[in-house]
This record gives structure tokens, sequence and C-alpha cells, in this order.
């Protein structure tokens, strides 16, 4: 159960860092000094950003594989990495960033991937 929760745990770590280096780069035009930044520089630092992501997700997978005592497979392992990314995607989007309004189609969208994660959880 430790390894589990030690691994989601890890993920949403991961995640935040993910969201930050693929997506933060969008609201550089709110903040002067990052303004001026062309492709290359906001390249840079993504990957910069990035690299901290490794520093959790890596150590995630490893804790909560069960090919190393953990409870997941790898298909759990996926499963979870992707509620995971969408939750903290929308969380940053919505309150974070503040550029998006959340509708039908979205929570829609998003609950067939949570119904997903029960067919890949399902003992058949």
């Amino acid at each position: 159960m430790l390894k589990g929760v030690s691994s989601v745990a890890l993920l949403i770590v991961a995640n935040c860092f993910m969201t930050l280096a693929w997506y933060g780069h969008l609201q550089f035009h709110k903040i002067p000094a990052l303004a001026r930044f062309g492709i290359v520089g906001v390249i840079f630092i993504s990957w910069a950003i990035a690299l901290f992501e490794y520093f959790f997700q890596v150590p995630a997978n490893r804790i909560g594989y069960e090919g190393n005592g953990g409870p997941f497979n790898l298909f759990q392992l996926k499963m979870i990495q992707e509620v995971v990314s969408l939750v903290v995607f929308l969380t940053f989007a919505i309150f974070v960033f503040k550029t998006e309004k959340l509708a039908w189609n979205h929570l829609v969208g998003f609950s067939l991937i949570v119904l997903a994660v029960f067919f890949v959880f399902k003992k058949w």
C-alpha cells in the first residue's frame, strides 16, 4: 500500500513539473523578463524544468512497478500517469494559468479516460 501511495504522490509532483515545462511557457508573455525569450530560449527553459520532472517520474515508476515489488503493472502505471496528468493539467489550467474554462465536453472526454482506468485495473 505504501509503495502505491508513494508512487502516485511522486507522479503528482512529476506532473506539476511536466505541466510547467509543457504549458508554462505559454504564460511567459505575462512576465516581462521571460517574454523576451525566443523559441530556443523557451526550449531550454522547458528542458530545465522537465529535468525535475524526471527526478520524480523515474522513482515513481520504479517504486510502483510490480517487478520491483510495487503494486502496479506497466499498463496500470501508464493509466495512473494519464489520470494524474489530466487532474494536474486541469488544476493548472483553471486555477494557476487561469486561461481556460471547463466545459461539459471536457468532462465527458476525461470521464472516458477514467473509465479506461477501470478496464485496465479490472481483473477479468
